[in-house]
Parts: C-alpha cells; sequence; structure tokens
C-alpha cells in the first residue's frame, strides 16, 4: 500500500464521520464537505491504485520486482 491509497483511505474515513457528525448536529454544511472529502479520498485512493499497477507493470517489464 503506498502513500496515496493509505491517505485516501483515511480520507475517506474523516469524510464518513464529518459526514455523519454534520446529518447529527443538523449542519448541511458539515455534511456536504464530509461528502466532498469522501470523494477527494476515493479520487486519491484510485491514483495510488493506478501507481501500484504501474508501478508492478514497469517492474514485470524490466525483470525487477517493486
Amino acid at each position: 500500500m503506498n502513500t496515496n491509497q493509505l491517505h485516501g483511505s483515511f480520507r475517506n474515513l474523516a469524510g464518513k464521520i464529518q459526514e455523519q457528525a454534520g446529518r447529527l448536529l443538523g449542519s448541511r454544511t458539515q455534511e456536504l464537505r464530509g461528502l466532498q472529502r469522501q470523494v477527494l479520498g476515493r479520487a486519491e485512493t484510485k491514483l495510488g491504485n493506478f501507481q501500484a499497477a504501474a508501478r508492478r507493470t514497469i517492474g514485470h517489464s524490466r525483470g525487477i520486482h517493486l
């Protein structure tokens, strides 16, 4: 797991918590910020997945396992 995958997972989790807190408190702004954080977290996780796949592909084509 690379840093983008890890950071994205934490950001997604924090967004879920923030969204739920916004719902409990009745704050639409906090709820939307939580949703925004989740989207950014998922995007960062996908970037990390892409980077990991690229490293594996490059490593295999050169006979190197990264």
